[in-house]
């Protein structure tokens, strides 16, 4: 296996990890404020290794990504992703998760993760999961 064929492979072992925490976390109904806490948390790492799955992908590829932003439009210039525009949205969200402290914001955000973005992270998890064998 080469180096970079190696290291997408293993990031995405991680990403499914982490993938499998938010899928889990999901599944709360009525989550308690530290169960929030715990999904915007889960929500912040699973997008983290997600796009930087696609980056070590692309790189694999012969592509030359280094920006999150750089790497889901040229993922979607390939195909890679089908929804560029939601992608770097999800992007925006991830990067707002850091900086909020408002119930109205932190609600806004969960319901995002899942009726849009959850589903985003899904597509990429399973073409990585069909491509990593």
């Amino acid at each position: 296996m080469k180096g970079k064929e190696l290291r997408w492979k293993q990031r995405f072992v991680n990403f499914e990890k982490a993938f499998h925490l938010l899928e889990r976390t999901l599944d709360i109904e009525n989550p308690s404020e530290a169960e929030k806490g715990g999904l915007i948390h889960f929500y912040e790492t699973c997008f983290e290794l997600a796009w930087k799955s696609m980056r070590d992908y692309l790189e694999n590829e012969g592509y030359e990504v280094k920006s999150p932003r750089q790497t889901i439009k040229q993922a979607f210039q390939i195909e890679l992703i089908a929804d560029g525009e939601l992608w770097l949205n999800a992007l925006e969200d991830r990067n707002q998760t850091e900086h909020i402290y408002d119930e109205l914001i932190i609600d806004q955000i969960i319901s995002k993760i899942r009726n849009v973005n959850f589903k985003l992270l899904n597509t990429l998890f399973l073409f990585f999961k069909l491509n990593y064998e």
